[in-house]
């Protein structure tokens, strides 16, 4: 299994390129499915979980043909409308298949994702929005097994918001008869992005950003091509982890109006930060001081956010408080970062942070996607070497970040 070894007390200093938002470019990769028409893809990040669903993709009989960064799917010879649950168990996102199997080809059979390290994340909104649109849906041996001669438009207002709902139920909705409301939606940059795909597509789609979304039905959609957002979790982390070594560093290809929140709270926290198009500069001069989080979905503080910042604070001037809103379990890189010196108490969904000037080398576990960061990053302040192990969690959804780390000078290495 690979395993990172970081050397602390380097400061980070130089420019990296931002890849591909990966919860964006997975939606917009099963939106190849609603045609038969080519869809070509731009800006793909290179990362374990696009491999997933790439291979997802041709198990049911997309021809897919990949270059740097690059892809063209054509789902006009699908011929499996099954998402296994081997697929789905590594990577939830596989559920958004159901949707545009469901209204392109009238059935589908997706498995049930499972269990989630960070907490629940329920497909009960995902089946009560098809059924609403006429879905006939049957839970057997592990699987949802959905039909429909055309879905309906319908009224759908979320009991939570939900970006998978929102991104299933949307796709769903551009091919069914009449016009589908979503009420309570999820305003994520990545679902904006997907509906500009679809509208790029053909699809009639209003309200998107917004928490209502107003989808008109069409006969079909065509091909387009689309070039895939930049990553906005990847481009915070990697602005807190200049702020935590005290270094200057400059992202290209970032859109700073999707991290208005991160951006905020970074200045809060001492540093300085400047915006000049899709070019964001940092830079901090000594310790950052502790911020105060709380998560919330956007276009509150992320959720996807919250352990890099907590990495940070660990090692700020003075004392803060996180609270976390939207995940049960998301405080497991805590007892990981505790091994590492962080001085941090749990009380329920809050999280006491006491900073401390210097975090001492250990080897710690990451436990998931967010936290293997956090642990980067408190590896690279901490004195002397950190290992990190399970560092798959890392590969799912960040683009070869020990080599763009090791480029603004960070003393790290993947090892066997």
């Amino acid at each position: 299994m690979q395993k990172l070894a970081i050397q602390g007390g380097y400061r980070l200093k130089g420019e990296v390129k931002i890849s591909g938002a990966k919860n964006a470019a997975l939606p917009i990769m099963c939106a190849s499915l609603l045609t038969a028409d080519a869809l070509h893809l731009s800006n793909l990040p290179d990362m374990h979980d696009v491999k997933t669903m790439v291979r997802l993709l041709q198990q049911m009989g997309v021809r897919i043909a990949s270059g740097d960064q690059t892809a063209t799917f054509n789902a006009g010879a699908v011929d499996k409308l099954e998402a296994p649950y081997d697929m789905v168990k590594t990577m939830r996102a596989a559920i958004l298949v159901l949707g545009p199997l469901l209204t392109r080809f009238g059935e589908a059979r997706v498995s049930l994702p499972g269990g989630c390290a960070i907490g629940s994340r329920p497909v009960d909104l995902h089946i009560k929005g098809l059924q609403a649109m006429g879905a006939s849906i049957h839970i057997e041996h592990g699987y949802i097994h959905a039909t429909a001669k055309r879905l309906q438009g319908a009224r759908i207002c979320f009991d939570l918001i939900s970006v998978t709902g929102t991104e299933n139920l949307m796709m769903a909705g551009v091919l069914a008869e009449g016009v589908t409301v979503l009420e309570n939606a999820a305003r994520e940059p990545e679902v904006v992005d997907l509906a500009n795909c679809l509208i790029a597509m053909g699809a009639k789609i209003e309200g998107a950003g917004s928490d209502k979304i107003t989808i008109f039905g069409v006969d079909a959609l065509h091909g387009a091509e689309y070039a895939v957002m930049p990553d906005r979790i990847e481009s915070g982390t990697f602005l807190v982890a200049a702020a935590a070594t005290g270094g200057q560093i400059t992202l290209t290809g970032a859109r700073a109006d999707t991290l208005d929140n991160v951006l905020d709270k970074l200045r809060e926290a001492g540093a300085l930060i400047e915006v000049d198009g899709e070019r964001i500069s940092i830079a901090m001069n000594g310790r950052p001081r502790a911020v105060n989080l709380r998560t919330a979905p956007y276009p509150a503080f992320p959720t996807d956010m919250q352990a890099q910042f907590m990495a940070m604070n660990a090692i700020a001037e003075g004392s803060s408080k996180v609270v976390e809103t939207i995940f049960e379990n998301r405080f497991m890189h805590v007892q990981e970062l505790q091994r590492l010196g962080a001085l941090i108490e749990i009380e329920g969904n809050t999280a006491v942070i006491q900073g401390r000037a210097q975090l001492e080398g250990a080897n710690v576990m990451a436990t998931d996607l967010r936290a293997s960061a956090s642990l980067v990053i408190a590896g690279m302040v901490a004195q002397g070497e950190t290992i990190v192990d399970r560092i798959y969690h890392l590969d799912r959804g960040y683009e070869h970040i020990e080599a763009k780390l090791s480029a603004l000078g960070a003393k790290i290495r993947r090892i066997q």
